[in-house]
């Protein structure tokens, strides 16, 4: 549920109707997986929903879609604890599946909601990494106030990241691209990387295409933005 006083940033929670196997996830895998947000002002102890399986980073995605980037990073980086974000359950379903194959439910923690609940509970400079790949764009002038990227987002993530710490944006929206680029680069906490048009045009090795992507963006010209925490 929506913080009191947050704008609501997602559309729809759900769409058609899940099939018995994905439900059954929801029932049985989603409760070991699902992280907890502790009542204000208490904070997650990530040491310990991560305890015991080797990791010694953590990650945050927000908005994963049907989890295939999120269980990628998994697999590959199996000493980072990875909480994913996602408030539409047929996607959710679908990340829990991917789990499920890949077993990587040791180093994956999912929030079924917004992603700001989670960031709001988080101690200062834990997280290594934060991804928020191809987000709606709310194209409308009178929407562009419910962009997740927004200058109070950055003070939080700002707060959140170690220095040193990345910050990957993706968009395929022109519009979105030039909002993204202008909030960020003007923020005082965060240094773009990019020394040459190939460094955004072009997708990074360790970041994987998703079936978004490969669906969805045909003929489009995705950005892959990645930002350093002075």
């Amino acid at each position: 549920m929506t913080a009191v006083g947050q704008r609501t940033l997602y559309g729809r929670r759900r769409g058609k109707k899940l099939r018995a196997g994905q439900q059954s996830l929801l029932d049985t895998l989603l409760p070991r997986l699902s992280l907890a947000v502790p009542a204000a002002p208490g904070k997650i102890d990530l040491a310990q929903i991560f305890g015991g399986f080797g990791v010694d980073d953590f990650w945050l995605e927000v908005g994963f879609g049907s989890g295939e980037h999120l269980v990628w990073q998994a697999q590959h980086n199996l000493n980072v604890g990875l909480i994913g974000c996602e408030p539409f359950m047929n996607g959710v379903a679908k990340c829990l599946a991917q789990i499920d194959r890949s077993g990587v439910a040791n180093n994956v923690r999912l929030f079924a909601d917004d992603a700001r609940l989670v960031m709001a509970a988080l101690p200062e400079r834990s997280l290594g990494r934060v991804f928020v790949l191809f987000p709606d764009p709310w194209p409308k002038q009178r929407h562009h106030k419910r962009r997740f990227v927004q200058p109070a987002t950055l003070d939080e993530l700002a707060r959140l990241m170690r220095p040193g710490g990345e910050l990957r944006l993706a968009t395929d929206d022109p519009g979105n691209l030039r909002w993204m680029i202008e909030c960020v680069c003007t923020h005082p906490a965060f240094e773009w990387l990019a020394e040459r048009p190939c460094d955004w045009r072009e997708r990074p090795a360790d970041w994987p295409p998703t079936r978004y992507e490969r669906k969805m963006l045909a003929g489009h010209k995705p950005a892959f933005l990645r930002f350093t925490r002075r």
